[in-house]
């Protein structure tokens, strides 16, 4: 470092939606990633890390607070992080630094406030906020100029978010690209096949080109907020976290311009279990693998691959953008360097979840707990530890744990996560046997859908648990493509798991006192 004394600043870039093998440095030989692999050759790669949750809201408020969702609160998306958590940047910013969150935050529903349903019953809880807490993400409120905004939004002291996805352009991404001359009918495109688009659209109305230029669209847009933030805090002289959070490459996908050209779908190469039967699946993941997503009742639904055509038009525009968020990740990372502040600078890449892509003739995300949709792609580049790769697990969870270790922070009462650091000084060593990975809906049960799933990750093998009474065990290593379901034929090894999950979530019970418990006398 080049002041030992002072603490490092941390870039945390995260993505959404985005699959651990959909990354160059992750052995994907098509989608072209140069700054992520680069960054992951003066880093750890976690070659094993899961999700908490495989759903945005959940698995974000996880990584800032380092609890699970089942103890945060936030199950799913249709409620917001309680304004009171305590999260990891919390305790950055009273150490005294600069913190901010650029781009998508989804730590309270906003853009997915339709999917909440009310109920005739009085509350479990009061809720002691002032109101409008739980309202900040609303995009309306930023079409006639940005809204007050209150100087600590979950710890971060400055916010300019990018809401929805796709080429809808919303909140503070919306007043920065009608600043540099945008035209409004071009930023507010409904979510709906009847959306303006330069070109594309077909086979299936959520690929295409936006009706605008690179210039405007929300990887530019995180880009370009991220750089003026670091510039403002280099020029403070403060030390900085900064969340660079990118709401691609969720679909739809709308890489623009030149990034809808970088991949021909007719290059695509479906994925080996494409026409995956799944025999021994739940049924309803048989059911959904016969959506189409010309059905959907909604642009968000759980829905099957459709057709060959559907899914290779969605992995081009995946790759495209993709790889402009890596380019604008390089501009990002130039800035750093240009400041020289690259060998003072921890570096975090992650996604929020998965996306299933064709595999098993799913696309999307939504209760599937197949790799696709459960492992991500991390890594973590500290100037003062050797590179490496690590096959130990890692969790979404342990993300907060391991920055505040690394930059010599106290913790809180309830984080739960556990600190990597012994993995990145010794990519060989393990500070967990297993993963335990959350799903919850707080809907009425549907015939054969559930509304919760439990999975629990260890070195070998991948257990599932559904309120249906239906499980899958998979051996990882021999069944990457997890086409055998285990739990039948071997009812030892299914028993041993159950065991292990179960002793897993009572580790993960919330046994943490709220700020306003009762001290002793």
């Amino acid at each position: 470092m080049s002041d030992p004394a002072a603490r490092p600043n941390v870039l945390f870039i995260i993505t959404d939606q985005h699959r651990a093998d959909h990354v160059g440095f992750m052995g994907n030989p098509v989608v072209r990633t140069p700054h992520l692999d680069a960054l992951a050759a003066r880093g750890t790669v976690f070659e094993s890390a899961w999700v908490s949750n495989p759903v945005c809201m959940p698995n974000r408020s996880t990584l800032i607070t380092g609890r699970m969702p089942s103890n945060h609160g936030v199950i799913t998306n249709d409620r917001s992080l309680e304004w009171g958590a305590n999260t990891y940047v919390r305790r950055f910013r009273a150490e005294g630094y600069r913190t901010a969150l650029l781009g998508k935050s989804h730590l309270q529903n906003g853009i997915s406030r339709l999917t909440s349903r009310g109920s005739h019953d009085e509350p479990s809880m009061v809720d002691p906020w002032p109101a409008g807490w739980n309202e900040l993400e609303f995009a309306e409120h930023f079409l006639d100029g940005d809204p007050d905004w209150p100087d600590d939004f979950y710890g971060f002291d400055t916010v300019e978010l990018s809401l929805n996805h796709g080429a809808a352009v919303e909140g503070h991404h919306y007043q920065w690209a009608m600043e540099r001359g945008a035209r409004h009918d071009d930023l507010v495109v409904p979510q709906t096949a009847d959306n303006p688009k330069a070109r594309g659209g077909d086979p299936w109305w959520q690929v295409y080109d936006p009706p605008y230029g690179e210039e405007f669209h929300s990887s530019s847009f995180v880009a370009d907020r991220t750089i003026n933030f670091i510039e403002e805090a280099a020029e403070e002289g403060s030390p900085w976290l900064a969340w660079a959070s990118f709401p691609d490459p969720h679909h739809p996908f709308t890489p623009p311009g030149q990034w809808y050209d970088r991949h021909d779908a007719a290059d695509m190469e479906l994925p080996a279990t494409f026409d995956d039967p799944m025999d021994g699946a739940p049924e309803y993941l048989k059911m959904a693998q016969k959506m189409s997503v010309h059905d959907m009742n909604q642009w968000v639904a759980l829905t099957g691959a459709t057709s060959p055509e559907v899914t290779r038009a969605a992995m081009a525009a995946n790759y495209g953008t993709i790889e402009m968020i890596d380019d604008r990740v390089g501009q990002i990372l130039a800035t750093i360097e240009r400041l020289g502040q690259t060998d003072d600078t921890i570096v975090v890449f992650t996604a929020d979840h998965g996306d299933m892509m064709g595999d098993h003739h799913l696309l999307l995300k939504g209760f599937m707990h197949y790799r696709g949709c459960v492992q991500v792609p991390m890594l973590i580049a500290d100037p003062r530890r050797t590179p490496g790769r690590s096959s130990s697990l890692i969790s979404s969870i342990d993300l907060p744990s391991t920055l505040l270790d690394m930059c010599e922070i106290d913790g809180y009462h309830g984080i739960q996560g556990v600190s990597q650091t012994p993995v990145l000084d010794d990519p060989t060593a393990s500070v967990r046997d297993a993963v335990l990975i959350e799903d919850d809906m707080d809907i009425p049960r549907m015939g054969p859908f559930p509304t919760s799933i439990r999975t629990l990750i260890t070195p070998t093998h991948r257990y599932s648990r559904y309120d249906t009474g239906e499980d899958q065990v998979y051996e990882l290593g021999t069944d990457d493509d997890e086409r055998i379901n285990l739990a039948a034929a071997d009812p030892q090894l299914r028993s041993d798991l159950i065991e292990q999950l179960t002793d897993t979530m009572i580790a993960h019970t919330d046994k943490a006192r709220a700020a306003h418990a009762v001290a002793a006398n």
